[in-house]
């Protein structure tokens, strides 16, 4: 496979295109003579065993099929984005999600936790519903002429201060047709709490519901144990495959984090698929090195080949009619990266921030807690006008370690938290993720590429 990284093409190819493709860069005068480039081209036959076996003719033809990519715009494109990054970083932004931390406080005990039991380097306490309604209206204040609002139930545990989430989500739909708006709410839940009226509410008034599971029993209860220390996976698993199925599959995902007792993950995806999950999330841990469990250097090889595991056995399973969705091998090829993603990030600090309990505003939830990361609060708004301004300027342009990476567009620079946290500067990069991003972009696009083909093949 051949991926132009500036404009999104991806080119499923013989192993003699892909021995002469990048010729076509190396090659000065290729770029821009055709004649040139098939010259070069056929000089390399006894060079390549992938070229030995085809006639003059068809290595002619092939290097001008490779040529003629390359002047359609498909091949070796020049990013015509990047000049107007400075441009793009001035604009003004508003405001159109936030993250409310209804709860700093967990009936959970999970050992990775980076909320500290869902206390995040502070006290344990619930939002109130006075500063709940200020922060959904300092969302519609701050939102311009945007429509849609996404506003999350977060923690710790939401449902720990469901009576509030209730009334907020009561208050957002008495304000929409006021101000034109239409308030998309999700809910991020551990489950133990989730029973049938929490499930009737989510149902009929969240666009989305995020469940957390690591995974294999054993797994799951190791590392999302309760306070006192037993399991909690016996106690929700029944309550996740309820909701997945009674939300028809859809607009849910079940939400794992894998560590370094599991680097054999792979298994726990399919396990979930196995209860009968289609929407599935598994994610790497991001730890303090000193960490037991945090990842490290020499289990990146390992990782990769899981996620290759993954990507095969998911092919495996949609030919057998029971496919799954798995969230980092979702990528859609038809327009290519999306340019203002590339260009805005993730939106952490401008578009996109966190509310905890008393109503201060960080850029993100994984920046909660971290007073030289306060933006300001619901009251006052945006106070901290200076970072919020460096965070506009977070973006896969700024960061140096993202110049020659082919999968920057479809990450746009990764997660400014990590970055900070590794690097001690949002524009830096966090090293293991980043290798990690790239397999799991290379699976996706082989996944595509797969399913592509099956289609092309069944219409034949």
């Amino acid at each position: 496979m051949v991926l132009d990284v500036n404009s999104g093409s991806v080119h499923v190819v013989d192993e003699a295109a892909f021995v002469l493709i990048p010729l076509l860069e190396k090659t000065a005068e290729g770029r821009g003579d055709e004649a040139a480039f098939i010259s070069k081209a056929m000089s390399l036959k006894d060079e390549h065993d992938e070229l030995s076996s085809l006639d003059d003719d068809e290595i002619k033809e092939l290097a001008s099929e490779i040529f003629t990519l390359y002047k359609e715009g498909d091949l070796y494109t020049e990013d015509v984005y990047k000049p107007y990054i400075d441009e793009f970083s001035k604009r003004q932004t508003v405001v159109k999600a936030l993250c409310l931390h209804v709860a700093h406080d967990c009936n959970l005990s999970c050992r990775y936790c980076f909320a500290g039991e869902g206390e995040y380097h502070g006290e344990r306490g619930l939002m109130s519903l006075e500063t709940g309604k200020k922060a959904l209206d300092f969302l519609v204040e701050n939102s311009g002429s945007r429509r849609n609002l996404e506003v999350d139930f977060f923690g710790g545990e939401p449902l720990l201060n469901w009576e509030v989430v209730k009334e907020l989500v009561k208050y957002g739909r008495s304000i929409e047709k006021e101000h034109n708006k239409n308030f998309r709410f999700t809910l991020t839940t551990n489950g133990v709490l989730l029973n049938d009226e929490v499930l009737d509410f989510v149902n009929k008034e969240m666009g989305n519901i995020v469940l957390s599971v690591d995974g294999r029993k054993e797994i799951h209860d190791k590392m999302r144990p309760t306070r006192s220390g037993a399991g909690s996976y016996d106690v929700i698993i029944p309550k996740f495959i309820k909701t997945a199925e009674s939300r028809g599959q859809m607009n849910y995902y079940v939400r794992g984090t894998y560590t370094r007792y599991n680097t054999d993950f792979a298994k726990d995806v399919l396990s979930l698929a196995d209860l009968g999950f289609k929407q599935i999330s598994v994610e790497p841990v991001v730890a303090d090195p000193k960490e037991d469990y945090a990842l490290r250097e020499e289990d990146i090889d390992t990782l990769c080949k899981q996620y290759d595991i993954l990507a095969k056995e998911m092919l495996k399973r949609e030919d057998e009619g029971r496919g799954f969705n798995f969230f980092h091998f979702m990528i859609d090829l038809e327009g290519g990266p999306c340019v203002y993603k590339r260009l805005s990030g993730c939106g952490s600090g401008t578009e996109y921030l966190a509310v905890t309990p008393s109503g201060e505003l960080y850029p993100c939830h994984q920046f909660v807690g971290e007073e030289s990361f306060l933006l300001g609060n619901v009251d006052e708004g945006i106070t901290n006008k200076e970072l919020c301004e460096k965070f506009k300027k977070c973006n896969v342009y700024e960061k140096k370690e993202c110049g020659d990476c082919f999968a920057k567009f479809y990450c746009s620079g990764g997660c400014a938290a990590n970055s900070f946290h590794f690097s001690k500067d949002i524009n830096g990069s966090y090293e293991t993720g980043c290798k990690l991003q790239r397999k799991r972009v290379e699976c996706a696009l082989m996944l595509q590429a797969a399913r592509n083909e099956r289609e092309e093949s069944n219409t034949l």
